[in-house]
């Protein structure tokens, strides 16, 4: 089969067997020939061309076979290698085979011989890039699994991390609360080359601001009171894969400059240590807030935004891209539905309509949650807007009268009432609690107290009267 699309390189230093083979190749397979008299002017030509074959031959003056061998397994694009070797060398051949070399011939040689050697090497390479190729796919669903939707921003969003996946370069991930941050992270971090390391997710306002710098970067015995040992930090555990580093807007200050110097340095200096250690991490950040706002106000760290940055991918709330609502309940259906003992449980259009009405302030989290809630309310296999509870609207049970009003005065008042009934439900059932609360309806907690300060709700209303006393 004589393909023209296919290159090879031959290497010898006899110009005369280099130009023999080179007629052999090309009448026989018809592919194209690059040739080398040498191993310095081979390696140099299979850097610049990246050749997928090379004819190599074992004895050459100036660099022989073997070394050049190991030079063209180190490249990025590395090529399938058939080595040329006399009788009386065949262990160097050998030798060659366990280095990398597909195969090799002996001279004086039968020129069918070498063409059917060269077929085959070319054959096999090809199935190690179908199958690289099938690899790769498998990887690029399974990192894409829980990332849901088929509209244009988030199509944007899927290719954004397709080409940023590969590199090491930091990207910052920005979007509201439940939006995904996090698994976009984790799909970045399931299509690089460092999917067989570490990947450590660090929830930066969960830590106290004394105990944060410790824990990213760790500390040696007698730091402080407490530190009866060395402890390795998060940034050392995420050696050789990813740290993430969720909700990047409240890191404070001082850390702010720290963290610049392990992105520029690539270096961290452990709490009561004198010397800085090397890390091989690649960071990610995250962030519901507005940095930028934040840097003109001297609460974040102008430099340190561009350094995180160098990638930025922004995830659109839910209401903006309400076309992905469809494929998303039928995502959580399918995960849910049987590990909650109803398969093939469905959504009636009525319920589906009150989904799509809804604004979701706690955006794909939230869905989720009250999806997890619908299933175990369904009496049947399909599920109601009942089961729901979104948009339960009667007249006389304190919903406001609308039908005065134009459709989106009326939409607005409906739904201000209705969060505002709901959180007030939330936080009655937890007394007060705004942790145990936020966790109920899917929310973080910053943004259940935004949402409380939005509607005029006051925590204090909710604590028992012991807990006020």
């Amino acid at each position: 089969m004589r393909d023209s699309h296919v290159s090879i390189l031959i290497v010898d230093d006899e110009p005369d067997m280099v130009e023999l083979l080179r007629r052999a190749v090309s009448r026989e397979l018809g592919w194209t020939v690059l040739g080398a008299t040498s191993g310095t002017e081979g390696l140099r030509i299979a850097e610049e061309e990246t050749p997928p074959l090379v004819l190599l031959d074992i004895k050459m003056p100036d660099l022989d076979g073997i070394e050049v061998l190991g030079r063209l397994m180190e490249l990025p694009h590395k090529p399938t290698v058939v080595m040329m070797t006399a009788y009386g060398v065949i262990e160097l051949a050998v030798e060659s085979i366990r280095r990398g070399a597909y195969d090799f011939i002996t001279k004086p040689f039968d020129y069918a011989r070498v063409v059917h050697t060269l077929r085959q090497a070319w054959e096999h390479r090809k199935l190690l890039e179908e199958n690289l190729s099938l690899k790769l796919l498998v990887k690029k669903t399974e990192a894409f699994q829980d990332i849901v939707g088929s509209s244009i921003a988030m199509k944007k969003v899927l290719r954004t991390i397709e080409m940023a996946a590969p590199t090491d370069a930091t990207v910052l991930i920005t979007g509201e609360s439940g939006t995904g941050k996090e698994l976009v992270a984790r799909a970045i971090h399931r299509l690089s080359h460092r999917s067989q390391g570490p990947f450590v997710a660090v929830n930066c306002p969960a830590l106290p601001e004394n105990l944060l710098e410790s824990e990213l970067f760790g500390y040696a015995r007698g730091a402080f009171t407490d530190a009866k040992s060395d402890r390795k930090g998060l940034f050392q555990e995420a050696e050789g894969g990813t740290i993430f580093l969720d909700e990047i807007g409240d890191l404070p200050l001082q850390l702010q400059a720290k963290l610049l110097r392990v992105l520029q340095e690539k270096e961290i200096k452990p709490l009561g240590q004198s010397r800085s250690l090397k890390v091989d991490v690649r960071v990610l950040a995250s962030t519901n807030r507005d940095l930028k706002r934040q840097m003109a106000e001297g609460k974040f760290r102008e430099d340190l935004y561009y350094r995180l940055g160098v990638v930025t991918i922004s995830l659109p709330p839910l209401r903006e891209r309400l076309e992905d609502l469809p494929l998303l309940v039928d995502h959580f259906l399918r995960k849910y539905g049987p590990d909650m003992g109803k398969p093939g449980i469905s959504l009636s259009k009525e319920a589906m309509g009150a989904l799509l009405s809804y604004e979701w302030p706690g955006n794909v989290r939230e869905l989720e949650n009250v999806l997890q809630r619908s299933i175990i309310m369904a009496r049947g296999r399909e599920i109601s807007p009942e089961d729901i509870g979104i948009g339960q609207k009667e007249e006389g049970d304190g919903w406001p009268s609308v039908h005065h009003l134009p459709y989106k005065e009326a939409k607005s008042s409906i739904l201000r009432h209705f969060h505002k009934t709901y959180l007030s439900r939330i936080l009655e059932a937890h007394r007060g609690n705004v942790t145990r609360a936020a966790e109920a309806c899917g929310l973080e907690r910053q943004a259940l107290q935004q949402l409380l300060r939005r509607y005029g709700l006051r925590r204090e209303a909710f604590l028992s009267q012991d807990e006020t006393s």
